[in-house]
């Protein structure tokens, strides 16, 4: 298992296979290095994969246990989890960490679908009850 953190890497930094493969962990879950060259929109050497798996678990992204002589990938954490990251770090950079200065620019470009708009309401009220 790797020992980075996973609260030290940065989502903006992957690279765009880097980001295909991440896709494909997080739809599939657990993987292995071929499983992944046979699911990916080009073709690629084996040791290319292997080389951006490893990277990505260098990075934080990925774990691995051995089955046999297998590395079996999979995501150190969600993709909410990490896009969450991402977004407190625009939120940090953009809005001077004002998460409701994101949130009102969402709303008044219609980012967010009415459905959209009520499951946030409900989450917010949830939140609020809890705090309470």
């Amino acid at each position: 298992m790797n020992d980075s953190t996973t609260q030290d890497h940065n989502p903006s930094d992957l690279g765009d296979l880097e980001r295909e493969i991440m896709d494909l962990v997080w739809r599939r879950g657990p993987v292995n290095a071929d499983a992944v060259r046979e699911m990916l929109s080009r073709p690629l050497k084996e040791s290319t994969v292997r080389t951006v798996l490893k990277r990505l678990e260098e990075k934080g992204y990925l774990t691995h246990d051995v089955e046999g002589r297998t590395f079996i990938y999979r995501a150190a954490e969600g993709r909410d989890r990490v896009a969450a990251r991402a977004v407190k770090r625009i939120v940090d950079w953009f809005c001077g960490g004002s998460a409701e200065d994101v949130v009102v620019g969402m709303v008044e470009t219609d980012m967010l679908s009415p459905e959209q708009l009520q499951a946030l309401a409900e989450k917010i009220e949830k939140a609020r009850k809890k705090g309470a």
